[in-house]
Order: C-alpha cells, then sequence, then structure tokens
C-alpha cells in the first residue's frame, strides 16, 4: 500500500469505504440508500437528471491530495494519530482494472439491500447496472495520471462522469485525454488569505494555479459548474470577490452548498460551523445580483442552491 498505514486501511472500512485496488475506493452515498429506500433522490438528480441509484462514488486518489480542507470529510495525514506521504504515490492501477473493481464494490455495496424489505425492487434490480460515476469521493482526481483513460474506460460502458477538482493541477485538467460529462471546480474562497486558511494547500502557489484552472473552465465544451462549500464564520464573505472569480471562469452552473458535519471533518470543524439552507440561499441571492447568474433551483435538503444563466439546467441523457 506504500507505506499506507494499515490503520488507516482498517478506519476507512469500518467508515464503510471499499477499497480498490491500491489507491482507489467507492462508498456508499446516503443518496443511494434514500433512493432505493425512501424514494428520495439527490439534488444531482433533481438538477441534472442524474438517477442516484445507479451512482457509484468513487475516488482514484483515496490518500493522496493538494489540500487539506478544514471542511473536507477525507482522512488527512495527522488525523486519528497516523501519518503518511501525500505525495508519495504508489505505481498507478490501470484504468480498466480500477473501473472494473469500482462496479464490483458497487454490487458489493447493494447486495446488502436484498433483504430490506423497504426496499424498492425495481430500483434494486436496474441499480444492478450502474450508470453514473461521480469521480469526487475524497482526494484529488486529477493527481492519478492517466485519469483521461478512466473517463474514457467509465464511458466505454455507457457511464455518465462527474469529475470534481480542487483545480489545483491545471495541466492535468488542460491535457485531459478525454472530457468528463460534466466538470466541477472547488472555489471555497474569495481570496488568497481565506484560501490559506480553510482549503490549508500543501503545494506552492496553489492559489495561482486555482486561477488558471477557473481560466481554463471556458475550453471545456462539457458542461462546468463552480462549487462552493460553505462553511459559517469562514469563508462566506466578500461576495464580490467571489463574483470575479465566477465572472473570469464563467460556468456553466454556480453551486453554493452547505458544508456538512460527516466524516474526518468532525475532527476539525464543529457542528455550529455547518450553515442552514437559508444562509445559503442568502449567500446565492447575494451572489446571483453581483455575477448576474439567476437561481434556477435549489435542494433544501441538500443545503445548495444552483445558479446560471441558462433559463434551467441540462438534463444529462443515459443511453
Amino acid at each position: 500500500m506504500n507505506s499506507i498505514p494499515l490503520t488507516l486501511i482498517e478506519a476507512l472500512k469500518k467508515h464503510r469505504y471499499h477499497i480498490v485496488g491500491f489507491h482507489s475506493a467507492v462508498k456508499r452515498c446516503r443518496w443511494l440508500y434514500e433512493s432505493i429506500v425512501n424514494n428520495r433522490p439527490c439534488y444531482k438528480q433533481k438538477f441534472y437528471g442524474i438517477k442516484s441509484h445507479l451512482c457509484v462514488q468513487m475516488t482514484p486518489a483515496l490518500f493522496y491530495c493538494t489540500q487539506k480542507c478544514l471542511f473536507c470529510w477525507r482522512a488527512q495525514s495527522g488525523d486519528l494519530q497516523l501519518t503518511w506521504e501525500e505525495f508519495s504515490f504508489p505505481k498507478w492501477d490501470n484504468p480498466e482494472d480500477i473501473v472494473e473493481g469500482c462496479i464490483k464494490a458497487q454490487l458489493e455495496i447493494l447486495s446488502g439491500y436484498k433483504g430490506n424489505p423497504k426496499a424498492n425492487q425495481e430500483k434494486l434490480k436496474e441499480a444492478y447496472r450502474p450508470r453514473h460515476a461521480a469521480i469526487s469521493l475524497t482526494g484529488e482526481p486529477t493527481l492519478y495520471e492517466p485519469l483521461g483513460d478512466l473517463i474514457h474506460e467509465f464511458h466505454k460502458r455507457s457511464f455518465t462522469t462527474f469529475l470534481v477538482s480542487n483545480g489545483t493541477l491545471p495541466s492535468a485538467l488542460e491535457n485531459l485525454s478525454e472530457e468528463p460529462t460534466q466538470l466541477y471546480i472547488s472555489l471555497c474562497a474569495p481570496n488568497e488569505n481565506i484560501y490559506e486558511t480553510v482549503c490549508r494547500p500543501i503545494i506552492p502557489d496553489a492559489w495561482k494555479q486555482l486561477n488558471k484552472s477557473l481560466e481554463l473552465l471556458c475550453s471545456f465544451s462539457c458542461p462546468t459548474v463552480i462549487r462552493i462549500t460553505l462553511v459559517r464564520g469562514l469563508n462566506m464573505i466578500n461576495i464580490e470577490e467571489y463574483a470575479k472569480l465566477i465572472d473570469k471562469a464563467n460556468p456553466t452552473y454556480v453551486e453554493p452548498k452547505a458544508y456538512m458535519h460527516v466524516g474526518f471533518s468532525r475532527l476539525r470543524l464543529k457542528y455550529e460551523h455547518m450553515p442552514t439552507h437559508a444562509e445559503v440561499k442568502d449567500f446565492a441571492i447575494k451572489l446571483a445580483k453581483e455575477t448576474g447568474y439567476n437561481i434556477i433551483d435549489e435542494s433544501e435538503e441538500s443545503r445548495v442552491v444552483l445558479l446560471s444563466r441558462l433559463k434551467k439546467p441540462k438534463k444529462l441523457s443515459l443511453n
């Protein structure tokens, strides 16, 4: 495992991470359960048409990232009194093996629903043929060098893909051999000072690199999204500075979304850091005014608001 502590791997397994190969993982999303058992889909289904019960939440970079964001739910070096080199990479597993391993892990997760009398059997049957990959679970996926090939392997199997990046490796985005179905860049600070405090980059010139990625967004043909994870008392200020960065990126969508007090973030932040949907909505209204974007949808359950210059979001079809 390339000097990854075995204690960490066991802790992740207890948190229901399914390890795939040497550096990838799948984890059951809360909304997979909610969709199958309670018929309550994720906001991504409401906004973009991605069916929650067909979605695989995965990462090709489980142990590795360029930032140590306060709000991140991932285990970071230093958590649990464990340390490892987040920039000492293994020999990367090949994309085809990762995709096949992720599908296998998803089917193992789904097997737990067979005995649940509340499970929607039709949805469960459909779920055994997953159709969407959220490349977003933990870590920074652009560290995985054959990322374009990984996206291609998913697409080859008729998956759609959402890629979520922190934008600190613009060259990796610029050189992707295949675009995802939709690209997210996380922008969780309005300026460098707040960025250093909230996102805690562990590479030099990270703010500069993030800005390069923002400038790159207009070169993508797929829909693009700026994701702003909002943390009460830390980054819900200087809205006019956020607006300038959004103007530079000109994304298809902007998603202000509340920090959620889950996972290993509970070691770093308090429950009180989690804003209400009303606070997120207020932020979104002010941001819309500054950017000229319109609020076109929202999900109170997920505490997220969708802004765009479009009148309504593009629904992604599964072939």
